[in-house]
């Protein structure tokens, strides 16, 4: 089933509607009792019980809900004829599988998505999915041996079956698909639309911004320091009030190797590495056929990935564009939200241990009537990053080139310098490092901002300095994550000055802590999370439980009597984690991805055959989690 041939951006009264601005209801006096707003399972202790213990292979939802299987790794989103045969799968038939074709499909191991209407419709939308790494032990024959490292399994296969680097880069990216809701409520994918687009780990992509051209930037294919083919290890986003995705790259050291050759390399090159470069042995063994992951052969290559990239799933001819004034880092999330003169801001989590809270802030105002005009409006701006101060408050440190320390004498000769090298430069501003900032949910309206920290095991319980990755660091606790070791995480919520997120101050505290209160639901590890219409706040989970049960989705109340109380509405299938968390326009579905159902064991010896059943390789895939009632899910209990 085609959509219809006329294409509809969003209008422009969409566009100056403030983003996420619901929460700004309650903080302005009329302080709802949540204890009515709060999801169905909320009393339901028995429910909520089945849940928290969940360790089977599927999925279980608490009293009221249902969900909706809407897209599946392999589901073919051109021609029917390219779907994956996922028994097939089971017999090794990926070995021989033609890269075009899984460049044709839904891609492996969906994170983020984000709902883009079409002609103004809550029902009928774009969906852009990140297609963040790929478990190839779940899907390819002959690494069964758990006791090897992963990339030295992997690098042996690749090396008696080459070919497995095309597939493996055409599984990665961003999908884009057509969903709809019909009738009886429930989501489905509408194949064959003139929206559907892959972008891989191959897709020509811009680089804008202040890193344009820089010398660091350069390659031998690639002179210029202008282009770059693909993305990679695309985690959670962000929509931007005009109409376009935002993917954050987070973990892209994981794909380049030879990272002794950079020794040979110069100075300069050297320290934009030092604190986010390749591995020695690379986890998939791209650098094995394709020179363009071996640090030995394009030494700068690498300097290209770590950005957030803008999409626009409207244009599907348009070039993805790396916009690099947002800075390098292992970007989890890059959140939107709109300041208070009608420039656009957006906050960025640096998912990895000891690491930093970031916010970029545009030079020009977005135009709600040309879309057109805001094109390029994330190529100039402020990046800032967070110090969270012992008493509560807190600063916007900017990474200005010129302004001490990022000078000429430090290192940093030009803006370029300064994004490329930008956890080096929060280093020296004196940021707080962070038990790994995931995402970020922001309200434009009231100027709060809720950051899922995910966990740390390696945060010591006594202050000691030492050296951690490469590079000198407190260990111990710190105002804003006081636990060490924290193994379950916790959320802190951030109040801008002035309810303004242009601000270069604000308020915080710790909203909740992952391990559980006796009053709610334990959960651990918090990763993605969103705002309901109510002001609740939606979370879902990767890692350990508390309970040892599967990972799941959370919502949490943050405000009243019942703030910082959790109660879980599903849990997840076996080894999988859960993503996503977007709610349709009209609050009425939450989009969820589940990724990597089966981790922890192989294709021989599966511990998932999730969605599809016995015989079948477990398969990431998009669901949409709804009330039976029809309702928006942050309003009233379910039925």
């Amino acid at each position: 089933m085609a959509d219809s041939e006329c294409s509809r951006a969003p209008a422009a009264q969409e566009m100056a509607r403030p983003m996420l601005s619901r929460r700004g209801l309650l903080k302005g006096g009329a302080a709802l009792s949540l204890a009515l707003a709060l999801p169905a399972c909320l009393g339901r202790e028995a429910g909520a019980a089945v849940l928290s213990a969940h360790r089977g292979d599927g999925i279980v939802v608490a009293d009221g809900y249902a969900w909706d299987l809407v897209l599946r790794w392999g589901d073919p989103l051109f021609d029917p004829a390219d779907a994956l045969d996922a028994g097939a799968v089971q017999k090794g038939a990926l070995l021989r599988d033609d890269p075009q074709r899984a460049a044709r499909q839904f891609g492996y191991n969906c994170d983020a998505v984000h709902f883009f209407p079409i002609e103004g419709s809550a029902a009928r939308g774009i969906v852009c999915v990140n297609n963040e790494f790929t478990n190839e032990e779940l899907f390819l024959p002959g690494l069964e041996d758990l006791e090897t490292p992963a990339s030295e399994r992997v690098a042996r296969l690749v090396r008696q079956h080459p070919q497995v680097v095309r597939l493996t880069q055409a599984m990665h990216g961003v999908s884009m698909a057509v969903i709809e809701r019909d009738a009886a409520g429930r989501w489905r994918h509408v194949p064959g639309s003139k929206y559907a687009r892959r972008i891989t780990a191959s897709t020509p992509c811009e680089i804008t911004g202040p890193a344009r051209g820089h010398p660091l930037m350069r390659t031998n294919a690639d002179p210029d320091g202008a282009r770059v083919l693909g993305t990679v290890a695309n985690c959670a986003g962000g929509r931007t009030p005009w109409g376009t995705f935002l993917s954050a790259e987070e973990n892209v050291d994981y794909y380049f190797g030879n990272a002794e050759a950079l020794e040979r390399a110069g100075p300069a090159l050297r320290e934009a590495y030092r604190r986010l470069g390749p591995w020695r042995t690379s986890r998939h063994a791209w650098d094995l056929v394709d020179r363009r992951f071996d640090a030995g052969s394009e030494p700068g290559e690498c300097l290209r990935f770590g950005w957030v990239i803008e999409i626009d799933p409207y244009e599907p001819s348009s070039p993805p564009r790396k916009r690099t004034a947002l800075g390098r880092f292992m970007h989890e999330a890059a959140t939107p939200a709109l300041t208070k003169d009608g420039r656009l801001a957006v906050y960025l989590g640096d998912d990895a241990k000891f690491e930093y809270l970031y916010k970029f802030v545009t030079a020009g105002r977005v135009d709600p009537a040309d879309r057109a005009a805001n094109r390029d409006l994330l190529d100039a701006g402020t990046l800032y990053v967070a110090r969270f101060d012992q008493d509560g408050t807190g600063n916007w440190l900017p990474l200005r080139h010129g302004v001490e320390p990022l000078t000429s004498g430090n290192g940093f000769a030009d803006q370029g310098d300064v994004v490329v090298k930008a956890r080096a430069a929060a280093d020296l501003l004196g940021a707080t490092p962070m038990d790994r900032p995931e995402d970020i949910a922001a309200d434009a309206t009231s100027g709060t901002v809720y950051v899922a920290l995910t966990k740390n095991e390696e945060r010591r319980p006594q202050q000691v300095r030492g050296v951690f990755r490469g590079r000198e660091v407190e260990l111990g606790p710190n105002a804003a994550n006081p636990r060490g070791p924290n193994p379950y995480g916790h959320i802190v919520e951030l109040v801008e000055n002035g309810a303004d997120t242009a601000a270069e101050y604000f308020t915080w505290k710790i909203l909740a802590f992952g391990g559980g209160r006796a009053d709610g639901a334990a959960f651990g590890s918090p990763d993605n999370v969103a705002l309901d219409d109510t002001g609740n706040l939606w979370l879902v989970t990767d890692g350990t439980q508390p309970g040892g049960g599967n990972n799941g989705c959370f919502v949490i109340a943050t405000v009243g009597p019942d703030a910082g109380r959790a109660w879980q509405v599903l849990a997840a299938p076996a080894g999988s984690e859960v993503c996503g968390c977007e709610f349709t326009p009209d609050g009425r579905a939450l989009l969820l991805t589940i990724q990597h159902p089966g981790e922890g064991g192989t294709l021989s010896r599966p511990l998932s055959a999730w969605p599809d059943g016995p015989g079948h390789a477990p398969r990431p895939s998009l669901i949409a989690l709804r009330r039976k009632d029809g309702r928006p899910l942050g309003v009233g209990p379910a039925s």
